[in-house]
């Protein structure tokens, strides 16, 4: 499970790179598909990681919206400053955790139940979900993708 949570994690810093050459406004267009442009799909899956990590810690979650986040440069500063503590969170993860429950209430007053085990794999596979979609955006502008690859990242052992 740490092994994908570094991966998204490049890979999500390979897209900041890769935004660096986008004009401000093909980052901010509205596309079909996802949460809306690039820029708002790569603070969704910022918001998204940090808001679930928050819950199964029991702490307040991140109520801000996208148009305080308008540019690269303030959504990788948000990155910076959640993921120390999504960091954190991973380092203290063991199998001792997978089963722990969070109960949660939905705005309809439904009650849902999940498991952090459940959780942590969404957690991943929502990001990977969005990194498709500005793969497909990445495309339509004519540019190449970030590779998804997760092999040659370095992640499952030290090559020497």
């Amino acid at each position: 499970m740490k092994t994908l949570f570094h991966y998204n994690w490049q890979v999500r810093e390979d897209w900041y790179k890769w935004c660096e050459d986008v004009p401000q406004d093909e980052l901010l267009k509205a596309r079909i598909g996802g949460v809306g442009g690039i820029l708002h799909t790569l603070f969704h899956i910022i918001d998204v990681e940090w808001s679930w990590i928050r819950g199964m810690q029991e702490k307040p979650d991140f109520q801000e919206s996208f148009d305080g986040y308008r540019s690269l440069e303030k959504v990788r500063k948000l990155d910076a400053e959640f993921k120390p503590e999504v960091g954190n969170f991973l380092l203290a993860w063991n199998d001792g955790m997978e089963d722990r429950i969070l109960q949660d209430m939905r705005p309809d007053g439904t009650k849902v139940i999940f498991t952090h085990g459940e959780i942590m794999r969404h957690v991943i596979a929502h990001e990977i979900h969005h990194i498709g979609q500005l793969s497909v955006w990445a495309r339509e502008i004519g540019k190449k993708p970030v590779s998804a690859n997760l092999i040659n990242r370095g992640l499952s052992m030290k090559i020497k």
